[in-house]
Order: structure tokens, then C-alpha cells, then sequence
């Protein structure tokens, strides 16, 4: 892909709805994928859940998504979802199991940073500077809103991310382990990051 003009927006226009679940996860899908899997399902819950409102967008000269930036305040978060949205997808069971083991890993707001809530670039636009464009609008956002920093978690597995933090000036703050939930998700720890705007 040749590099292109990045356009940042706020929120999710209603016709890329379903390309944003896609992103997302493919982004988040092999952490993800045994708890909100089958891929199939994953999407109807994620088209669902996505708050428009709670999200920046990357979009090119055409009007292509090109990736997306999620956060989290007190009113909720892009993709959580609530226990009836799990139900609704997912059956009465199913719909349990999933809310008790998304509630484990976690399911904070943090009050005194602006709280990133995934951050995702599709695969033919990688390398071309969107990541780098959607972290600097979210610190705009935090600014805009007075927060004094961002935070961000990224799991231990996700180098590449962990990466393109470090060069946006984000530093881990700490590092935290999952425990058995290993297992479940795939990373054994999750780091703090944190930058000032």
C-alpha cells in the first residue's frame, strides 16, 4: 500500500459497523478467541456492543477504515458489552460463562488517565503511520477532556504494539501477571503503559 492521507474522526460511522468488528478482531481474536469465539458469534457481539461514541477512527481519502482507537470513561467502553448483550449472542449459559471469565481478566475505568481500550490498523495499512496518527489523536482526546495522561494495557506476547508505544513516548508503569488465566488467553502478564499529554 503506498502511503496514503490519514483522516482521524471521531466515532463510527454506521456503514463501517460491521468492518470495524472485523478489525477488532482480528486484532484482539487470538487473545479473545476461546472466550467470545466462534468467530462467527464474536462479530455479531462485537457489531453489536461497539459505542460509536467511544471511539476514533482512521479513514483514507476514500473513506476506507484503515483502524480504529477505542477508550474506555465512566459511561462505558468501545466494545464491552453487557451481560444481556453476552445472553443475547451467546444463550443463558453461554452468555454466564463468558461475563464471569471476561470479569477475571478485567473490567475497569481508570478516573485519573484517559483509558485506551484497544487500538487497532488493518493489515494493508500497517507501516503506513495510522497507529502512530490514532495514539496521537487519543492523547488530543485526553488533553481535550483533562486528563493530566493515557494509559494502556498490552499484553506480554504483543511486541509489535509494545513497540509502537514506546516510540509514541508511552512507558510501562507496571507489569501485572494473569495467573491460571493464561491458559484461557494466551499471554502470561499484561503491561501498564502510561504517557503524559
Amino acid at each position: 500500500m503506498t502511503r496514503t492521507a490519514i483522516r482521524i474522526e471521531r466515532g463510527l460511522p454506521d456503514h463501517l459497523r460491521a468492518e470495524a468488528a472485523a478489525l477488532y478482531w482480528q486484532a484482539f481474536g487470538g487473545k479473545l478467541g476461546r472466550v467470545l469465539g466462534p468467530e462467527e458469534a464474536a462479530l455479531r457481539f462485537l457489531a453489536r456492543v461497539m459505542r460509536a461514541d467511544h471511539c476514533l477512527t482512521a479513514i483514507d481519502a476514500e473513506g476506507r477504515l484503515l483502524g480504529l482507537a477505542g477508550f474506555k470513561t465512566g459511561q462505558g467502553s468501545f466494545a464491552g458489552g453487557t451481560d444481556a448483550d453476552l445472553r443475547a449472542v451467546y444463550g443463558q449459559f453461554g452468555g454466564r460463562w463468558r461475563g464471569l471469565v471476561l470479569r477475571l481478566l478485567g473490567n475497569e475505568v481508570d478516573n485519573r488517565r484517559f483509558l485506551l481500550d484497544g487500538l487497532c490498523v488493518s493489515r494493508a495499512a500497517r507501516g503506513q503511520g495510522v497507529g502512530s496518527a490514532l495514539l496521537e489523536a487519543i492523547v488530543t482526546e485526553a488533553r481535550a477532556r483533562g486528563y493530566p495522561a493515557v494509559r494502556l494495557d498490552v499484553v506480554d506476547t504483543n511486541w509489535r504494539a509494545k513497540a509502537l508505544y514506546e516510540r509514541q513516548g508511552f512507558v510501562v508503569a507496571r507489569t501485572a501477571g494473569i495467573g491460571p488465566l493464561r491458559l484461557i488467553f494466551g499471554f502470561n502478564a499484561a503491561h501498564t503503559m502510561v504517557r503524559t499529554v
